[in-house]
């Protein structure tokens, strides 16, 4: 809130602190309810970022961040040194690129396809078998991977059958990144559907009932009332998925990964899981971790300022 905005709405001086006492006391109960989320982003969010100071310094565990040697920025130099540098930043955003093309609209298109359906037990079925995969483990989903597309899963046996030739789909590195891909809307597209169905819920019956008046049919209705609806929505999710572009998983490429794929298994989490905590040297990991975060950083902010340039409202 701005200077002149929050003077507007508390005043000034003695009167802005009233008000403002006023206000906590009057909602009590609604910052109490707050207090839990909020205890979480400082104790697990904002407090941890102080150690991010461990990138500019040769950080030993036993001298601790205050004894540890101040190197600068030898560590971002050490890794734009590294020849495999641009190999784990392109595996990175192709799986990124392949995420916001194939993963993001995913939920959005079944949100859609439940919210045309008029039976209403059978729709709450549907959501909740489709709800049940995002409490299943990654490595649950891996393992289930392995028995269905690995040398003696059906998969493999029929389309050896039909093609007349073995599809290695767990070793050959071109299937590689369809298979994440494919696992993750598998366990997540249901559950991301929550925030669009309830957004749906705000679209005015009216609007269709006017539209069927005028001889709409289903996908009319679908393009001109339905998707302008969520449209703000969408843009919202969009404008956070960027913020996470970058995050591709180091436990779910880890369980996916093996000596034939590695050329393209190799992302920049799974670069700073193996030298963080395989190899010890957390003062380059986290080097690398924050050079993420501040591109992270970027996108959202240049991703909002599109966003405001569309006529939409964005992430603030």
């Amino acid at each position: 809130m701005k200077k002149a905005e929050r003077a507007a709405i508390y005043g000034t001086g003695k009167t802005y602190w009233h008000r403002l006492k006023m206000d906590l006391l009057g909602h009590k109960w609604l910052y109490f309810m707050m207090l839990p989320g909020l205890i979480y982003f400082i104790v697990f969010k904002y407090l941890p970022m102080w150690g991010v100071v461990i990138s500019f310094q040769n950080f030993v565990p036993f001298s601790g961040v205050f004894g540890s040697q101040w190197v600068g920025l030898k560590w971002f130099r050490y890794f734009f040194s590294n020849p495999a540098w641009t190999r784990y930043l392109s595996n990175t955003l192709i799986l990124s690129v392949m995420n916001l093309v194939f993963y993001f609209p995913a939920p959005i298109i079944l949100a859609l396809l439940l919210n045309e359906m008029t039976h209403a037990r059978y729709k709450k079925l549907m959501q909740t078998l489709l709800y049940v995969p995002h409490f299943i483990s990654i490595v649950i989903v891996v393992s289930i991977t392995y028995v269905v597309f690995g040398t003696s899963g059906i998969v493999y046996k029929l389309t050896e059958q039909i093609l007349g030739t073995q599809v290695k789909y767990l070793t050959d590195p071109g299937l590689f990144r369809w298979m994440i891909i494919g696992q993750s809307i598998w366990k997540e597209t249901g559950w991301g559907t929550i925030i669009f169905l309830a957004a749906l819920t705000n679209v005015d019956v009216q609007l269709y009932e006017a539209a069927m008046v005028d001889g709409a049919n289903r996908f009319r209705r679908l393009w001109h009332i339905t998707l302008p609806a969520i449209r703000s929505t969408i843009v919202l999710m969009l404008v956070l998925r960027m913020g996470s572009v970058l995050d591709t998983g180091h436990d779910h490429l880890i369980l996916m990964a093996n000596s034939l794929n590695r050329s393209v298994s190799q992302t920049l989490d799974v670069f700073v899981y193996q030298q963080g905590l395989q190899s010890g040297q957390y003062s380059y990991a986290t080097a690398v971790g924050l050079l993420k975060s501040v591109v992270s950083l970027i996108l959202v902010v240049s991703s909002n300022k599109v966003a405001h340039a569309l006529g939409e409202d964005g992430l603030y």
